[in-house]
């Protein structure tokens, strides 16, 4: 019966290899390794449910009890201030939210703007960024590839997560600045770190010190 198991949301998406990668290195044996087109599988021996969902639903499906925990990258909960537990720092998923300018652009003559136009995926982050700087910002939200913004001339700037910087360079911009470091995290929805505290401590401790093993 699968109804005691504990439920934990792994990220789809780029993030997901290595949450994988580091669940097989870490003691977790899966009953059926997910296909693309399956959302849901089982370690009997651990007992656990795993979901796959958006990294940036993540948080979400783990906050209304969907799932007892998650794993998600930090630039999300940064960005939105959800209200869970974060009880561990995992070893992977590392990157950075950074500004990006066109390679063109004088850096020192940007921050001299009085006005800026960013296209970003993450309106909160950005806005408290350009606004400890005392620089006026005009957000514009897409979600689809975000280097297009100075591109089409819609946008001064992008915030985007980076990690080498490829993308960046093939779409002629660079990063000038970064906002934020982000890795996977460890979610716990508040209640179920009550009522399921056994066996998530149990998790907890055979994620602690772990590092994800490359090849």
């Amino acid at each position: 019966m699968k109804g005691d198991f504990l439920t934990l949301a792994l990220p789809s998406g780029r993030m997901m290899e290595e949450t994988l990668e580091f669940l097989q290195q870490n003691e977790f044996k899966f009953q059926n390794k997910p296909s693309n087109r399956e959302l849901t599988f089982f370690d009997d021996e651990n007992r656990i449910k795993f979901y796959i969902v958006r990294n940036q639903d993540v948080p979400l499906v783990v906050l209304h009890g969907g799932a007892d925990a998650g794993i998600c990258g930090r630039d999300i909960i940064l960005e939105h201030n959800y209200n869970l537990s974060i009880p561990l720092a995992l070893p992977f998923g590392y990157c950075r939210l950074s500004l990006a300018v066109p390679e063109s652009i004088n850096e020192k003559e940007f921050f001299n703007k009085i006005h800026i136009r960013v296209v970003t995926k993450y309106p909160n982050l950005s806005r408290n960024y350009f606004y400890q700087k005392g620089i006026n910002v005009e957000i514009i939200k897409l979600h689809g590839s975000i280097e297009v913004g100075p591109l089409l001339g819609i946008s001064d700037c992008i915030v985007d997560l980076v990690s080498t910087g490829r993308t960046l360079r093939e779409n002629g911009l660079k990063e000038i600045d970064k906002i934020i470091e982000s890795q996977a995290l460890l979610v716990v929805n508040p209640s179920s770190f009550y009522t399921r505290n056994k066996i998530l401590l149990k998790l907890i401790h055979i994620f602690k010190n772990k590092k994800l093993k490359t090849k």
